[in-house]
């Protein structure tokens, strides 16, 4: 039996019509305000160029207005954390995204951490994951939240399920894990130190690939009706997973592209709406 589909652009598309009435009944309620998204590009990165003119394409689809700000990339710390503490200042400002990666010279940490937590609506600051972690609310980090959304759209069952997160980068794999946690799975986390990882990706009932390779997991370490969510992107459309052979043996997967990606830049507007709602209504 073909294994279903987890059809991330599909559920994002639904989303955004609702986010625009909304955005629409907020902009009615506050004389024409409208929640904005700030995006923080420094350098000249074609990528990073790339991602940053797709969320704002996605906040004018919702209704939503998006302030660009484009620094060198000679940049420093000082400078950058200068520009975030500016715009944690600024009322009409309701979220902030730092572009990763940003210029070597920068502590980004340091940077993500400036960003107030009632505008961190990409989910970057430590305080927000210990938040999250806890149970407490907190906006959660787009990507991994982006997933949890999916999962529930297509009525994943999470609870008591052996839930593999292949990765611990500290904006997908680790956020992911403490999330699944939260929804009762008994979680395992992968890395590059991981002894016997096929044995281990063999155990899982939900997979999250989120190592940044592609094609690194293989089909045949896979066990038959696994849930299998591929976080990673790479040139030629191919993720972290090995997906092809899985189609027909998994319960469900997320494709790629049009499974994780759409949900990550989705969850990001859908949060920066939230936000605005907070501050605006």
């Amino acid at each position: 039996m073909p294994a279903q589909v987890l059809d991330g652009k599909a559920l994002a598309q639904q989303t955004e019509a609702a986010l625009l009435e909304r955005v629409e009944a907020l902009k009615a309620k506050s004389g024409g305000k409208t929640p904005i998204l700030a995006t923080i590009l420094v350098g000249d990165d074609p990528a990073s160029a790339t991602y940053v003119r797709m969320k704002g394409n996605a906040c004018r689809r919702v209704g939503m207005e998006s302030l660009a700000v484009e620094m060198p990339a000679s940049t420093t710390t000082e400078e950058l954390l200068a520009k975030i503490d500016q715009l944690n200042s600024d009322p009409d400002v309701h979220g902030i995204l730092l572009q990763h990666p940003v210029p070597a010279q920068i502590d980004e940490r340091a940077c993500f951490d400036a960003i107030a937590l009632s505008k961190d609506v990409d989910g970057v600051t430590c305080l927000g994951f210990g938040r999250m972690a806890m149970g407490e609310a907190a906006y959660g980090c787009a990507t991994p939240q982006g997933i949890m959304r999916l999962l529930e759209a297509y009525d994943v069952e999470i609870e008591g399920k052996h839930a593999v997160v292949v990765g611990r980068s500290p904006i997908l794999g680790k956020p992911m894990a403490m999330m699944l946690l939260q929804k009762n799975a008994t979680v395992t986390i992968c890395h590059s130190r991981t002894k016997d990882l096929p044995s281990l990706v063999a155990q899982a009932d939900i997979l999250v690939g989120a190592v940044g390779k592609p094609e690194f997991i293989k089909a045949e370490w896979v066990k038959d009706g696994a849930v299998v969510v591929d976080a990673g992107y790479h040139p030629g459309g191919v993720g972290d997973v090995e997906l092809a052979p899985l189609a027909e043996r998994a319960s469900a997967y997320t494709p790629v592209p049009g499974g994780v990606g759409p949900m990550t830049i989705n969850t990001l507007i859908m949060q920066s709406v939230e936000s605005g709602e907070r501050s605006l209504g």
